[in-house]
Formats: structure tokens, C-alpha cells, sequence
């Protein structure tokens, strides 16, 4: 899972960009410093991520503090947009001169694991990369084939965000965590009628990975089962004629509204747009979302068993296995993910922290209201978290494409749930394989 992503980050992150390759070059793998016996020897770290001016400005005054720590430690940054992003760091590890540290995430992990990440599990089991104040199925997130590769720089779960300005007026119930799909799709078509069809009960999200991924494991499976699909074209069938159902009985809308906001962009989401009740998105993102609506939001869990919800890494942070500097990245690393301090300057930008300790004194400072209810949610619900599946395997970011391409074409009536299903697993199939 990772945060969408605003065009504005574009702005300063264009020349940046064009900087990546001479600056990573010159610092790749520890840049010009040597590894030296002596512990307070000059260290250069490179440090790549995707993000906007605002992430940028927070991590570099979190990495000051480092220094203030650790003088003899530069850590040089380099940002761009998520778009792109990925390409340039293939290019970079292509070349063998891949950042010291780097951001990552589940669409990608499992394809660096093997080639590019540094194995963080004997620095974990020393403490010097402490997990012990993450959430259990946190802290094990990010091992792929037993090995530590990536850290998780922040936690995400998924929420259904509803507007509560809206729920209020026509006097029905709010949304409740625990309710079962079926109740929701009941709800959704009271609510639309109650509307008088100005808009509909929910957003449809049969197109939503973290909605059929809940789902499948509320029926006893897995998304994935090692790098085979975990669940039968039945199921998907069963799932797209679940949404067939509730747009049939205008609990949800059309296609074509509905396929407005599948594609996540923040500002589309029905929820806010008044097209619908209610939206399904991370939950961290209530604060972004209430910035489009002059609705007051509320959220709650995706319908269905919570316990087939998990603790997500937002992103990860990872070690390039050539770093001249291995100790030291591992180690700042463990200053951004621990560090009180660090997490006062972080805050929320990058998901809830990891450490619940620093978790707790983030959430007491935070003074926005959305974020208030993002983090009393998530803070609710990481009591009733299932064990954490294994991290995605490769081919993920193909197959959450292929689903949505399947469920729209259901949407639309250009294929039936069976025949959108065999689509779906022909190219799936040839994804995870490839």
C-alpha cells in the first residue's frame, strides 16, 4: 500500500529528478567515504524517496536532528513524484548505484528483495533496529522469503469514509464497523431512496484491490497463496455479482460515475463529490478527503469481519545490500522510526508511526480534526487486526491493474462476472509467473 500522491509534487521535484542520477551517483553505496574502523569517521548517506515539498521539508529537518546527534553523518536527500519513480530506481540498481537508503513499497518490495535489499533481520534481532514497540504483525511485514527488507515507515489500514453531515439529514443509521457487505448494500439502497436518487448509498469498489483482498479472507483465503493467486475465478465471480446486485438495486451507481473514482485521486472520491455516502479509501487520508467537502466525515471499518483487517505498511525503507555504509543507513533508519523527536517532526505525512509510543505522542499533538478521528479509528480497530499476510509477490502492481480492469468491465456491461473473471485470471495468472 502507498499514499496517493498530488501533481504539486511535481514542482520542485522535476529538477530534482534530473539531479538523481549525478547526485546518487556520487553518493550511491555510501558515496566517497570508506568504511573505517573509526566510529566517528565522516559518513555520506544517499537517501531516495517519492514524495512532495512537504515530505521533503519534514524528512530533511528529521535528518538534522540526526545530525545534531551524529555530526560526523551527511545524509544527502533526493525526491521526485511517485510517477516515475520506480523507473529511476530500476535504473539506478541496474547500474549498481543505487541510494543507500530508498523507499519502497508492497508493489515492489518482493521484486528488489532478491537483488537490491540488504537483509535487516540481525540488525532486528539486536535492537539496533528495534521493532519492539511495533504492532506484531508490523514488525513482521516486510520479510520476504525470511528476510527483513524493508522497515515499515508508518502504518495504513483501510477505512470506509461516510458523510456524516449527510447520513444525519435523512435520519438514518450511521455506518457501524462489523456490519456484513449484504447490510451495507441494504443501507446504501435506503439511503439512495431516501435521497430521492440525488445520490447513492455507496461507492461500488468492486474494483478496489483492499476490497476484494478483505473480502476473500473474510471467506477463509488469501489474495495470493506464495505467487499464485489465493482465491477461484468462483470467488471473483461471486464478488462482481455481489456489486452487479447493489447497482441493480441503486445502492451504488452507474458505471460511469463509479469509474470516476477508481482510479484513487483523492478529489474524485464520491464521498466528496456528493455523488455517494461513502467512499473507501486509507484511512489516513480523512484529512486530504475533508479538504474537498464542506461535510463533516466520519470513518469506520471496510464491512465484514474486521479481523481480516491487518497493521500495512504506508511504505517501507530500505538498505541497498552495496552499501559502503550499511550500519549507519540501518541506523538512521532506526533514529526516523524511533525517535520521539523525529516522530514530532514527521507527524502523520507518511502514515501513523510504526512505534505506538511515538504513535501516542504524535496523536496528542495532532490539532486536526480529521486526523484526530483518522488516527482514534485506526488506534480502535489495531485491537481487533488479523495476522499480516505475506508481503505481495511479484506481479502486484499488474494484478491490482487487471482487477479493476475486469471489475469495470463488468460495470459497464461489456462482459458478464464470469467472463470478466476468466480475463482477469488469464492475465493474473501470466503476471505472477512472469
Amino acid at each position: 500500500m502507498h499514499l496517493a500522491t498530488p501533481a504539486g509534487w511535481l514542482r520542485r521535484t522535476l529538477a530534482a529528478a534530473v539531479l538523481v542520477p549525478v547526485a546518487l551517483a556520487m553518493t550511491a553505496c555510501g558515496g566517497n567515504d570508506q568504511p573505517s574502523n573509526n566510529a566517528n569517521a565522516p559518513v555520506t548517506l544517499s537517501f531516495f524517496f517519492w514524495g512532495g515539498q512537504a515530505r521533503a521539508d519534514l524528512t530533511d529537518q528529521a535528518l538534522a536532528l540526526y545530525k545534531t546527534k551524529h555530526p560526523n553523518v551527511t545524509v544527502k536527500t533526493t525526491w521526485q513524484a511517485n510517477q516515475g519513480y520506480f523507473d529511476k530506481l530500476a535504473t539506478l540498481t541496474a547500474g549498481n548505484d543505487a541510494p543507500d537508503i530508498f523507499q519502497i513499497d508492497d508493489n515492489y518490495l518482493t521484486e528488489y528483495a532478491g537483488r537490491a535489499t540488504l537483509d535487516l533481520t540481525s540488525y532486528q534481532a539486536s535492537k539496533k533496529l528495534d521493532t519492539s514497540k511495533f504492532p506484531e504483525s508490523l514488525a513482521k511485514y516486510g520479510v520476504v522469503d525470511g528476510k527483513l527488507v524493508g522497515v515499515a515507515f508508518g502504518e495504513n489500514t483501510p477505512g470506509m469514509v461516510y458523510d456524516k453531515t449527510k447520513v444525519q439529514a435523512l435520519g438514518i443509521q450511521e455506518p457501524q464497523t462489523g456490519w456484513t457487505w449484504d447490510q451495507l448494500i441494504t443501507w446504501a439502497a435506503d439511503a439512495t431512496t431516501k435521497a430521492g436518487g440525488k445520490y447513492y448509498g455507496t461507492m461500488d469498489p468492486s474494483a478496489d484491490y483492499k476490497a476484494f483482498w478483505m473480502w476473500v479472507r473474510q471467506h477463509g483465503k488469501q489474495l495470493y497463496n506464495g505467487n499464485q493467486l489465493g482465491f477461484t475465478k468462483d470467488d471473483l465471480v461471486q464478488w462482481f455479482d455481489l456489486w452487479k446486485g447493489a447497482r441493480d438495486k441503486k445502492a451504488a451507481p452507474p458505471a460511469d460515475i463509479i469509474q470516476v473514482a477508481n482510479g484513487g485521486d483523492v478529489t474524485k472520491q464520491l464521498v466528496v463529490t456528493g455523488q455517494a455516502l461513502t467512499s473507501f479509501m486509507w484511512a489516513n487520508q480523512m484529512p486530504e478527503l475533508a479538504k474537498n467537502t464542506k461535510d463533516t466525515l466520519g470513518v469506520v471499518a471496510y464491512p465484514g469481519d474486521p479481523s481480516a483487517q491487518w497493521a500495512r505498511a504506508s511504505m517501507y525503507l530500505s538498505v541497498y545490500k552495496g552499501s559502503k555504509n550499511k550500519d549507519a543507513a540501518v541506523d538512521v533508519i532506526n533514529f526516523l522510526v524511533n525517535d520521539p523527536d523525529a516522530g514530532k517532526i514527521l507527524g502523520t505525512e507518511r502514515g501513523l508511526p510504526s512505534n505506538l509510543d511515538v504513535r501516542g505522542q504524535v496523536a496528542s499533538a495532532v490539532t486536526d480534526a480529521n486526523m484526530k478521528t483518522s488516527i482514534a479509528f485506526e488506534n480502535d480497530i489495531t485491537a481487533k487486526f488479523g495476522p499480516a499476510p505475506a508481503v505481495p509477490p511479484k506481479g502486484h502492481a499488474t494484478v491490482r491493474t487487471e482487477l479493476r480492469k475486469a471489475a469495470e468491465s463488468v460495470q459497464f456491461g461489456k462482459a458478464t462476472s464470469a467472463q470478466a473473471a476468466d480475463t482477469f485470471f488469464a492475465a493474473a495468472t501470466a503476471a505472477l509467473s512472469g
